[in-house]
């Protein structure tokens, strides 16, 4: 499948100029965001440029409209039943999502004339195009997830990813003779720590006592378990992340807006903010900095439910030791997650902000590899290990009973 996907990824889709894309691309942090997440196949341009972009979306939307809509709450509980055909309700999702993103995109290429026709027919056999590729790649993504190991989805986006990586190691050694080895040595030592900080942020926790109440039942006594509840540092993900780019595009998009009025005033003011919101300056880092942080905790009040959770410990008999059940311990289970969500959103902010830190202390942009990047790199590993190894043990325990 990842053969497949990556024979796929370069069979173009005609009509576009794909030389100036690369330079966009290298332009744009959001079209470099959204390269990610489509596997590497969008600054090429191919038959799968979109890629999993309009499934991720969906998903975020069936996300949101789960907490929003009762019925599909309820669906969501009632198991596998349930969280399938909410995957089903996503799939459906996508298909017109896809078309928005698809004509979108052909927008952004076109406003840039980098679209070498103008035939309405070949425009629209552009989107079918776009659209059949989002959800083939969709397909080979499940198709991981039901046969291989792991989560197809994410392992696309890693193998996108970690595609681009000898392509930065050949940059970085043609110049090689021109940067300072201890400068090298250095990066090196520094890529081996924030990796290292990513595993622990990424597995960090804060566990909260969590005890059974004692039930009597003729002579024998049930309950009475001590066990913890595990409140994950960093509940959002990358999803804050994702939502400050899009948000720093907005100036920008203002910007050329302006400009096009011909009127001294706005074209000054068009000529500040392409000034202030420029990747890698000090308002554009600090903005971006905020933002993250700014949506961590949003995102984390959407995923993370402490009344459901408080009812749940009260309907299993299981309550915080010094907190009585219901309201006090909903408002104990806030209190924590408010205070842990500092340390993941800051976290994230400031791997939101690393690459362009690193240019700017090293000077060396092709060894830049976007923090966004890295972060779900080790995720993806770190989670398809543990999937790995819960396979090596319940076959280890199959043979064992057999």
């Amino acid at each position: 499948m990842f053969l497949v996907f990556r024979l796929l990824g370069h069979i173009p889709v005609p009509s576009v100029d794909i030389l100036s894309l690369r330079a966009l691309f290298a332009q744009s942090q959001l079209l470099g965001m959204i390269d990610i997440f489509s596997g590497g196949t969008l600054a090429n341009f191919s038959i799968l440029a979109i890629g999993i972009n309009p499934y991720i979306t969906a998903s975020i939307i069936m996300q949101l409209a789960t907490f929003l809509f009762p019925k599909l709450k309820e669906l969501s509980k009632e198991g596998e039943s349930g969280r399938e055909l909410i995957n089903q309700y996503t799939r459906l999702l996508t298909v017109p999502v896809a078309v928005i993103q698809s004509i979108s995109v052909l927008l952004i290429l076109n406003g840039q004339s980098l679209i070498q026709t103008k035939d309405p027919l070949h425009i629209v056999a552009m989107i079918f195009t776009l659209v059949a590729g989002s959800l083939i790649t969709v397909w080979i993504g499940e198709l991981i997830t039901l046969y291989g190991i792991g989560n197809g989805i994410s392992l696309l986006i890693f193998a996108g990813i970690v595609g681009r990586v000898p392509i930065s190691a050949l940059q970085t050694l043609s110049i090689s003779q021109t940067i300072n080895p201890f400068m090298l040595i250095f990066i090196a030592f520094m890529a081996v720590v924030v990796i290292g900080l990513m595993v622990f942020m990424n597995e960090a926790i804060r566990k909260v006592p969590i005890q059974y109440a004692t039930r009597a039942r003729g002579s024998r006594t049930y309950g009475g378990q001590t066990t913890h509840l595990p409140l994950r540092v960093n509940q959002a993900g990358v999803l804050p992340i994702i939502f400050a780019v899009s948000f720093m595009l907005v100036p920008s998009l203002l910007a050329r807006v302006f400009q096009q009025a011909n009127q001294p005033f706005l074209n000054s003011i068009a000529t500040t903010m392409t000034a202030w919101f420029q990747p890698g300056s000090i308002v554009y880092t600090i903005i971006y900095f905020v933002l993250v942080v700014a949506f961590t905790y949003f995102s984390t009040a959407v995923l993370f439910n402490p009344k459901d959770l408080a009812e749940d410990l009260k309907k299993s008999g299981a309550f915080i030791p010094g907190m009585r059940p219901g309201k006090p311990t909903e408002n104990y289970l806030t209190y924590v997650i408010t205070r842990i969500t500092i340390a993941g959103a800051v976290f994230l902010g400031v791997v939101a902000i690393l690459p362009s830190i690193a240019q700017q202390f090293t000077g060396i942009s092709t060894l830049t590899i976007g923090g966004t990047g890295l972060l779900i790199v080790v995720s993806v590993v770190l989670e398809t290990a543990k999937q790995l190894q819960s396979m090596l043990v319940a076959q280890h325990y199959e043979r064992f009973l057999s």
